[in-house]
């Protein structure tokens, strides 16, 4: 969890779940015990445990985007108002249609859709909708006033892959840099998996040592995000000076 701070209106509470490295996460209203669970997968009874510790109930789902890793303990929440971006349920539809084997949790019939800068209060807590495509179509960052859950966009000293059914460097590229823009440096960014040497950062720490958010030209970002960064770099990732270190 991070750690306490009376100015905030809310715990965020953290933990490794599942097999491929996840994180989930919980955030509570301090004032109201109003909880959202954060892409619920692998162990939906921990989850409401882990409300249950803190004296809440879950009453909403906020859904970063529709990989199976971080949908698919869905199906005990569904009747929770289920939040996403509405630029990921096209998408996430067509997946389920065809059967993708990486989407077999089917999507939510009547989910609240959100678009670029849109806020969700829970409790006296406000959020903000960051959409940020790359990962998949409607991968979003959700943005609170003192952390930031950035799922599979931004992770310690990395970035999500752009190789996954509609993923897109270019728009990968595009997301992080608007996002220099949209997160204050002293927030703390949450990621979706555990491939770095800390569980989270602050921005800052991202703007000097992330190599992903050093780049100025899509072109070069996306043979470094599909080619070379492969190579070059095994987890934990840890900060670097520059994307290619060594030249």
């Amino acid at each position: 969890m991070n750690a306490p701070d009376s100015n905030a209106s809310y715990l965020l509470e953290s933990f490794p779940i599942g097999p491929m490295d996840n994180f989930g996460y919980l955030v509570v209203d301090r004032a109201t015990g109003q909880a959202a669970t954060i892409d619920p997968a692998w162990d939906s009874d921990r989850i409401r445990a882990l409300a249950s510790k803190h004296a809440a109930h879950v009453s909403q789902v906020w859904l970063t985007h529709s990989h199976y890793d971080h949908i698919n303990a869905l199906d005990d929440f569904r009747d929770l108002p289920i939040h996403l971006a509405r630029l990921e349920l096209p998408f996430w539809e067509q997946q389920f249609a065809t059967g993708a084997t990486n989407c077999v949790t089917a999507p939510p019939g009547d989910p609240v859709l959100h678009d670029e800068g849109d806020t969700v209060r829970l409790g006296e807590t406000e959020m903000t909708w960051r959409v940020t495509p790359g990962h998949s179509p409607g991968s979003s960052c959700l943005v609170l006033s003192q952390d930031v859950l950035t799922a599979d966009t931004v992770f310690v000293f990395g970035c999500g892959r752009c190789d996954l059914d509609s993923g897109d460097p270019v728009a990968m590229f595009d997301s992080l840099n608007r996002l220099k823009g949209l997160i204050p440096p002293g927030h703390r960014i949450h990621p979706g998996h555990n491939y770095g040497i800390w569980p989270s950062s602050t921005f800052a720490e991202q703007l000097t040592g992330n190599p992903f958010l050093m780049f100025e030209d899509a072109a070069a970002f996306t043979q470094y995000r599909m080619h070379d960064h492969g190579r070059l770099r095994s987890q934990p990732f840890g900060p670097q000076s520059s994307p290619y270190p060594d030249s």
